[in-house]
């Protein structure tokens, strides 16, 4: 957990005791659902939390900011995310329902107000939202598709409203079919451990 506080050595007490329940809590889960691999668990704040925290390094979401976490699973990149910005709006979704109940038993102990979960689909979304998030759940141009209609139009931000999406290895193919405009940041210039060698963030701007 010391390369969290490492990387961001603001964090207020709430917080650090936030980030130091996480381990214990996805350690007993994950006995009883598989919520993360389980050769992943020995590795969760490198590989999971930190993973998802590179976001934090490429925005700082201003208050009232909207993000949706698409295929959040256990709770990735949302949950990490919510509790660094306290005063963002985090919705976390997954189609499958006994993961989204134990998010829901995570909300409710870490005591996070800004952040619900909710068993659906994203293409089932009514709302539309400042941000979506996700770590790659399936390939990009079928994500754009899912999302592209909720995201809102202008930005608070110096980085357009759109998508940001966690994804590793060799996606050049996949964004030779995406008309909207991309920028692909590599997480290592956030954060130095080999395992970000590969690892990206892709930021598709969406035009509504």
């Amino acid at each position: 957990m010391q390369s969290i506080f490492n990387y961001f050595p603001d964090l207020i007490p709430e917080q650090y005791l936030q980030y130091q329940q996480l381990e214990p809590f996805y350690r007993n889960w994950n006995s009883k659902i598989n919520l993360i691999s389980r050769k992943d668990i020995d590795e969760i704040y490198l590989h999971h939390m930190l993973h998802s925290l590179s976001i934090a390094k490429l925005i700082n979401f201003k208050p009232g900011t909207s993000i949706m976490d698409v295929g959040t699973g256990g709770g990735f990149p949302g949950i990490p995310l919510a509790i660094m910005f306290p005063e963002a709006h985090f919705y976390l979704i997954d189609s499958i329902g006994k993961k989204i109940k134990v998010v829901n038993t995570l909300i409710h102990e870490l005591g996070l107000k800004n952040c619900t979960a909710e068993k659906t689909r994203a293409e089932d979304v009514g709302k539309k939202f400042d941000f979506i998030v996700s770590r790659a759940v399936t390939n990009l141009p079928n994500f754009v598709n899912w999302v592209k209609g909720k995201i809102h139009s202008g930005s608070k931000h110096q980085l357009p409203n759109g998508i940001l999406y966690l994804k590793g290895g060799d996606f050049s193919e996949e964004l030779k079919t995406i008309k909207q405009k991309i920028t692909v940041f590599t997480i290592q210039d956030f954060f130095s451990e080999p395992y970000f060698t590969t690892k990206n963030i892709i930021h598709v701007k969406i035009n509504t």
